[in-house]
């Protein structure tokens, strides 16, 4: 037993090292990209939800038609 829980925490200390080199190689975002991206994913969403929101009105004025 105590063979198994000593596996495990090598096995956990050395996905936590390889966490770690994994996260220096990450090229973060500049402050500048990451309002870019903000913006673009922020007016995404509005458009998105517009023609959801047109589309639902458009089918629900039709079947209120059909099913009078």
């Amino acid at each position: 037993m105590a063979a198994a829980k000593e596996g495990i925490i090598k096995r956990t200390g050395k996905f936590f090292r390889e966490v770690r080199s994994e996260l220096k190689k990450v090229t973060w975002p500049t402050k500048n990209e990451l309002t870019t991206y903000t913006l673009v994913v922020m007016i995404s969403v509005v458009i998105v939800s517009g023609f959801l929101w047109i589309s639902d009105n458009i089918f629900y004025r039709l079947l209120s038609l059909i099913l009078r």
